[in-house]
């Protein structure tokens, strides 16, 4: 079997979808982007590509070695998501030639199917509370939201409390047993990092994630110890070498990879397999499409430290097009009691309904992140 061609499809709302073709008419689907760079890492595919056309796709540990070590620079987001687009379209493959889910292939289910929680209030956080309660209505069982606005290295009182006061309702309309996330989304710096924390312990969160941005690794030591609730974070790193210091460090109770950003299924599996050897548990990243997700899920299967998917049905950047759009057999994602079943077919278990992707590619997106800014005119995080 050779490959012989490789095609990239920016499709809305946000997302990239990348078809790999062989001589054998055996296709494989992955999804290479990165938010806000979606064009760019479609640029990384095709250059790429001129390695891996007329090579056999099967071989896939090898393809990985090459397109990472090959380049004299190597890592990063563009690159390792590009990576990791080729990685999942390459496992599809092989798993549809042997007319077995990837799961198999990476040593058999230890689950068939998972917990997901649903994300509620947008990028300011408000009306929350109805949110979560419509969230549990739908069967979820856990929840996540954003924790705070801009907020500056010292910030004044009310911003701690208007974040203090929207966790509580959630945690009030939504009872003692359902989990929250609170993202701080790397918008908070150390020291109100501390503050918020601190104050947040009384709703016994799930999780709090990227209480600081990641490459502040002395922060999150200090966190670490102070702080009763699990520390997630792990969106913005991008290979085992990038997870080998937080988890040394033991900043992280709870580690995010995400298979579209981390080098694919195969650089995401060895991030995991350290992770279990640390005793840290794994909540894989994905507010993206069905490929993704699909991807996502045959890594839950077998990655036994898994606890909980993010997944991006009815998330508020879905607006143009939602998670099920795209494939012509949606009932593979049974979502029901708050879990979501582990698709079973061949390959990555979904059927992509090519047709409506070239479709929708006509019209494709230009989708980037919001630039916010201080009252004092500074730049903030968003």
């Amino acid at each position: 079997m050779k490959i012989t061609r490789l095609t990239t499809f920016i499709v809305p709302p946000r997302w990239c979808f990348l078809k790999i073709e062989t001589d054998e008419g055996i296709t494989g689907w992955g999804e290479p982007v990165l938010e806000g760079r979606a064009h760019t890492v479609a640029a990384a595919v095709d250059e790429l590509a001129d390695y891996l056309v007329g090579k056999d796709p099967r071989h896939i540990e090898d393809h990985w070695t090459v397109l990472y070590r090959g380049g004299f620079y190597r890592g990063g987001g563009v690159h390792m998501s590009a990576l990791a687009g080729i990685d999942q379209a390459l496992w599809d493959i092989k798993g549809k030639a042997l007319g077995v889910p990837v799961s198999e292939l990476l040593g058999g289910n230890v689950r068939s199917r998972i917990k997901v929680y649903s994300w509620i209030g947008g990028d300011r956080p408000s009306e929350t509370a109805a949110a979560a309660q419509a969230a549990v209505a739908r069967g979820f069982t856990a929840v996540k939201m954003n924790g705070t606005e801009e907020m500056q290295y010292v910030d004044s009182y009310d911003k701690v409390e208007r974040c203090l006061q929207n966790v509580a309702a959630v945690r009030e309309a939504v009872g003692p047993n359902v989990g929250i996330g609170v993202d701080f989304h790397g918008r908070v710096h150390r020291p109100m990092a501390k503050v918020l924390v601190k104050e947040l312990e009384p709703y016994k969160l799930m999780f709090i994630e990227e209480p600081v941005l990641s490459e502040h690794e002395e922060a999150l030591k200090e966190i670490a110890r102070i702080s009763s609730t699990p520390i997630a974070l792990g969106e913005r790193l991008y290979s085992r070498w990038d997870f080998k210091r937080v988890l040394q460090g033991g900043y992280a109770d709870i580690i995010q990879p995400d298979p579209s950003h981390a080098g694919g299924i195969t650089e995401t599996r060895k991030i995991a397999s350290m992770a279990e050897a640390y005793d840290v548990a794994l909540a894989l990243h994905c507010p993206l499409g069905p490929i993704a997700l699909a991807a996502n899920l045959q890594l839950d299967a077998v990655c036994y430290n898994a606890f909980i998917q993010e997944q991006s049905l009815g998330i508020h950047y879905n607006q143009a097009n939602d998670l099920m759009d795209y494939v012509s057999n949606p009932e593979v994602f049974a979502y029901q009691d708050g879990m979501v079943a582990i698709p079973t077919g061949p390959g990555l278990g979904i059927e992509v309904n090519e047709d409506y992707v070239r479709e929708r590619a006509q019209e494709g997106h230009r989708w980037r992140n919001p630039v916010w800014r201080h009252r004092d005119g500074s730049f903030a995080e968003w």
